[in-house]
């Protein structure tokens, strides 16, 4: 039967080919048949999906999909060629677990049900801003799907780990996606200007940067932390060596600032913790003596800019444009939200606002910001128990830098999108998937379906 069944999908794919060669573009033709194998690739194995979609993350470029009517998208709506490769991979993912139907859909998890209230939130509020006239149907439809598609990269990780060996290979490459992305944003540096990932347009996103060179150092500090072998702390530390000259010069504040509680975490829990804790407090007193000048610049920008229109002054300290009208967002999301209080505008419903808090609030209502705390507060309730259950001091490290990076990565959305940003929120939901079933996995040999299904089973068994 299943026989046949590949016998049947070829024949239409042949079919399809036949009748759309003569009427595309080369490139289109290119694009499609590339499309086509990668799909074909992760149907046969998934992993080697994910593989794909790993260094997609930060060495994909983006486009510009048009402006829509949409009051949130002062921006546009930008899309990169992950977001395809998402679709792509996401569908054959679909597709092999309704062939195999023993694989299972959605593994049960902690955050299931977290996920769940933010994505009816989401949807809801999306659709009464639709019918209430405030949402335009295609930038709302586009933005609830780029919202949700994150949770898919969730799921897939989630439902395909099978054993530490395989969290190690991608943890490895996730961490050379990295090592490759700062040694671009380290040969910006002599041309001045702030560093941004590659590939990111006309216009780069320092802050978006920042959030993810503010991650993934966790996550390396966090092993480095833990390891125990020369070999692997030489290359963790020279990767984290890489890494700061970009992140410092990204010049963006909000991972400035995130930086100093992810930091605090982190020491909070080494062995010694008393001790680092202290070395810190006095590194980030004595700062301003070693950091680059334009880094003490841009942090006092922040104080120092020439008196300018749109400026917020707090007693007698004015304060930039930029952070002023963050702050001004704030006050006026606040102010209009009672307007449409319980669900908010609607995605999209509403005019940029370049923070995370207070657009979940205007978008969503307050039974969507109910909804988004929720589900950061069962990610952080799901780190730190399963890193009180692992023993092996890799996976140790990885929980360590994971609760770390979550931290900042909190406090980076005072002042951005964070946990909208692509860039992001795919390595940052990826490593959740591990986070969340490596408990159930430490120790497990390698491929032992038979075992694995009960591990299904197990892993949130309170739910």
């Amino acid at each position: 039967m299943r026989s046949l069944l590949y016998i049947l999908v070829c024949m239409g794919v042949a079919l399809l080919a036949g009748f759309f060669v003569p009427q595309v573009s080369p490139s289109r033709l290119i694009l499609g048949l590339l499309a086509l194998v990668i799909f074909l690739l992760s149907f046969i194995n998934i992993e080697w999906g994910l593989y794909i979609l790993i260094f997609s993350m930060l060495l994909s470029p983006e486009f510009m999909a048009g402006q829509t009517d949409g009051g949130a998208l002062g921006r546009g709506i930008t899309l990169r060629l992950e977001d395809f490769l998402l679709v792509v991979i996401g569908s054959s993912w679909f597709a092999r677990t309704a062939v195999k139907k023993e694989l299972g859909l959605f593994l049960k998890t902690p955050l299931n049900k977290a996920i769940l209230f933010y994505a009816l939130a989401c949807v809801v509020s999306t659709g009464f801003g639709m019918m209430a006239g405030r949402v335009e149907f295609k930038s709302g439809i586009l933005y609830v799907l780029k919202y949700l598609e994150y949770f898919i990269v969730f799921f897939m990780v989630v439902n395909h780990l099978r054993d530490t060996e395989q969290i190690k290979r991608f943890v490895f490459c996730l961490l050379l996606t990295c090592f490759i992305v700062a040694l671009i944003g380290a040969w910006q540096i002599p041309g001045g200007g702030r560093v941004s990932a590659p590939f990111e347009g006309e216009v780069g996103e320092p802050n978006t940067f920042g959030g993810y060179l503010l991650l993934v150092g966790m996550v390396v500090a966090g092993l480095l932390s833990r390891t125990q072998s020369l070999r692997t702390r030489q290359v963790l530390g020279v990767l984290l060596v890489c890494m700061l000259p970009p992140f410092l010069f990204t010049q963006s504040r909000s991972s400035y600032l995130a930086l100093v509680p992810a930091l605090m975490v982190l020491g909070l829990m080494m062995d010694r913790r008393l001790i680092i804790l202290g070395v810190l407090i006095i590194g980030f007193m004595l700062s301003p003596l070693f950091l680059p000048q334009a880094v003490k610049n841009r942090i006092m920008y922040t104080f120092t800019q020439p008196e300018s229109q749109g400026q917020v002054k707090i007693g007698d300290i004015r304060l930039d444009t930029s952070t002023s009208a963050r702050l001004i967002s704030w006050k006026q999301t606040l102010q209009d939200w009672p307007q449409h209080p319980l669900f908010g505008y609607g995605v999209t419903g509403y005019p940029f606002v370049d923070a995370q808090f207070p657009r979940v609030l205007i978008e969503t209502g307050i039974l969507g910001l109910i909804a988004f705390f929720y589900l950061l507060f069962s990610i952080f309730r799901v780190a730190v128990n399963n890193l009180k259950a692992v023993k092996e001091p890799y996976l140790q490290g990885l929980g360590v830098g994971f609760l770390a990076g979550f931290v900042g990565l909190v406090v980076h959305a005072i002042g951005a999108n964070t946990f909208i940003i692509v860039r992001i929120m795919e390595p940052f939901w990826f490593f959740a998937g591990i986070i969340v079933v490596m408990p159930v996995l430490e120790g497990q040999p390698v491929e032992q379906p038979q075992k694995f299904k009960a591990l299904k089973k197990a892993v949130a068994p309170g739910m």
